[in-house]
This record gives structure tokens, sequence and C-alpha cells, in this order.
């Protein structure tokens, strides 16, 4: 005769303490995700935004001044964007700025403004997209397959390109002449100004980009762990290379932005605007050790630091008083970083 096996079945006290431990699990998780990361720079940016209209008043919340930011934010998000890959994927790129100067520099060059108006004002967007991805290849290279530091080769390419930029201009300022590129990159679409608009198509392609294609999954995977993807069957110094690229890429993009801004290529055009693309994307959420990245939150990053700027020039604060703000900030941020790590590592566990 068969024995029957009767199976326990739980208490109401045993249900009630599963189900605790699975709300707390779940809060844990959800305090961890990217969620409530972004939904907390939202509530930082409106507390400035608060503090701007209860200091300056009208000032701060007229539709200009609002205009203002974000044509501001444009240059440092399309930089910003191009470095949340490079970090997401395990690297650091110090030489965005020095690049977006030499770009700015070439395209504004006497000659290339001449094939500009016997051709087209494409030759110098195409110019200086094409510097960009140059400088991005030789990091990518030097890093990937020279296995130089990223932060050594980024910081002589920072070096490198700030120099070529002076020589070539000959540490003068080259004033933009091509009236159909100006017309175009200093313009407005809508009433709001070409750049926030390019900021806005190079966003939504980079979120793109990272969150629903290979090429961003693998970044992930590579920052994460680079042994783990290069035996899971990623060519890790390929995927490397390109990620440096894609940062020339957008300091290319940033270089023509700046030339719309300014009228004017200068090898003085990006200066220290490395530091203020890792600060937002930092504050962002993305990881410094790689393997977590956010588009959203990069771009969220890079209005908070702008309308903070703005706050404090708006009340004629010093630059000195912002510089340390920016550095509170971006302590807090990695202190914030380092206890979500901490939960999410609690709720996986």
């Amino acid at each position: 005769m068969s024995e029957q096996h009767t199976v326990p079945v739980p208490t109401a006290d045993e249900s009630a303490r599963v189900e605790r431990e699975s709300s707390t699990r779940r809060r844990r998780s959800w305090l961890s995700g990217p969620a409530a990361r972004n939904l907390g720079l939202v509530i930082a940016l409106v507390l400035i935004c608060v503090v701007g209209v209860v200091t300056a008043g009208e000032r701060f919340a007229s539709v200009p001044n609002l205009l203002t930011i974000l044509r501001l934010a444009a240059v440092i998000g399309v930089l910003s964007i191009g470095m949340t890959f490079v970090i997401t994927g395990g690297g650091i790129d110090l030489s965005v700025g020095s690049v977006l100067g030499l770009s700015s520099v070439w395209a504004s060059t006497i000659a290339t403004q001449t094939m500009a108006q016997n051709s087209h004002w494409i030759v110098m967007v195409l110019c200086a997209l094409a510097v960009g991805v140059g400088a991005g290849l030789v990091n990518g290279v030097l890093i990937a397959y020279g296995k130089v530091v990223a932060f050594i080769a980024t910081l002589a390419m920072m070096v490198a390109a700030r120099g070529l930029a002076e020589m070539i201009a000959n540490r003068q300022t080259q004033v933009v002449r091509v009236r159909e590129f100006l017309e175009v990159f200093s313009g407005n679409i809508l009433g709001i100004s070409t750049l926030v608009w390019i900021f806005a198509l190079v966003a939504v392609a980079g979120w793109v980009l990272l969150n629903r294609t290979t090429f961003g999954r693998r970044t992930i995977a590579i920052g994460g762990n680079p042994e783990a993807a290069r035996l899971a069957g990623i060519k890790v110094k390929r995927h490397t290379m390109y990620l440096y690229a894609l940062a020339g890429l957008a300091a290319g993009i940033a270089g023509v932005m700046m030339l719309g801004r300014t009228t004017a290529g200068s090898s003085t055009n990006g200066q220290l605007y490395e530091l203020d693309a890792i600060a937002a994307v930092v504050v962002g959420g993305t990881l410094l050790a790689g393997g977590r990245g956010t588009i959203v939150g990069t771009v969220l990053g890079v209005l908070i630091f702008t309308t903070l700027s703005n706050v404090f020039t708006q009340n004629n604060l010093s630059i000195s008083a912002q510089a340390v703000a920016k550095g509170v900030i971006i302590v807090v941020a990695v202190l914030l970083q380092q206890r979500f790590a901490e939960r999410s590592r609690a709720a996986t566990t």
C-alpha cells in the first residue's frame, strides 16, 4: 500500500511574513532602479527651479530665459550623450572638450569656408564630424589595441588637440562668414533654437542605441565585465574603439553647434567641457565603474547643472560659488550611487 505525503499548508502568520519580505524586496528593487533615480533627478530640477523663481522672480521664469537655459545646455548635452556610452562601457574620455575646439577651428578655416561657399555649407559640418570621429578613433585604437590606459590616452589627446587647434588658428578667432550655415545653426524652428532640436535628436538617438540595440547591450556587458563579455563572443577591442569614435562624433556635432552659437571657431572653444560632461553623466546615474548607463538621467543631469548656473547668474553670484555648488552635487551623486548599489546587491540576495 503506497504512502501518502501531505503538503504542509502555510499558516496565516507565515503567509503574511512571506508577503512582507516580497514587498520589501520589490520596494528595494524599485528604489535602486532607474525610475527612482530619474524621479529623484526630476525633483532636484524642480527644487532648483523653485529656488530660481523665489530668488529671481520673473527674470528666471520668463520664456526667453528658459529657452536660453535649453540653448546653453544643448552643446554640453550632446557631449554628455557621447560620454555616457564611453563611461557605460567602462572607459573615460578627457579629450572631448579639446576635440570640440579642434573641430570648430578646422571647420571654420578659410579653406573650409571657401569650399563651403563654392559648394554647400554641409562641407563645414562634414569637416567637423570627420575631425571628431578621427580623434575618437585614435583614442580607441590606443586604448583597445595599444593597451594604453584610457585616462592617459585621452589626456594626451586633450593636450594634443588643443595645441593643434591653436596652431591652425594661430591663436586667433576665426569668424564664420558662410551665411547659409549661420541661418541654419543660429536660427530657430518653431520659436526654439536649432541647437535645442539637435540636442533632442541626439538624445533620442542615444536612448534608442543604448536601450534598444545590440550595440547598447554589448556596451553594458563590456562595462560590467569585459572578460565575461569576451568569453560570450563579443569583440571587446573593436567595440571599445567604436565607443570612443562615437564620443568623437558627439564632439564633432558639438563643435558644429558651438560654431552656430558663437559664430566663430576658436581654440578656446570647449575648454573644460569634458569635466562638465563627466559631471552630468555621473549625476545622471551612470556608474563611473561602467556596466550601467542612462541617457534620460544624463539629460536631466545636464539640465540640473545648466539651470543651477542660470540661477546663480540671475542672483549675481560668483563663478567660484557655482564651482563649489557643482562640486557638492557631484560628491552627493557619487555617495548616492554607492548607496543605490548597496541596495541593489541587498535586493538580489
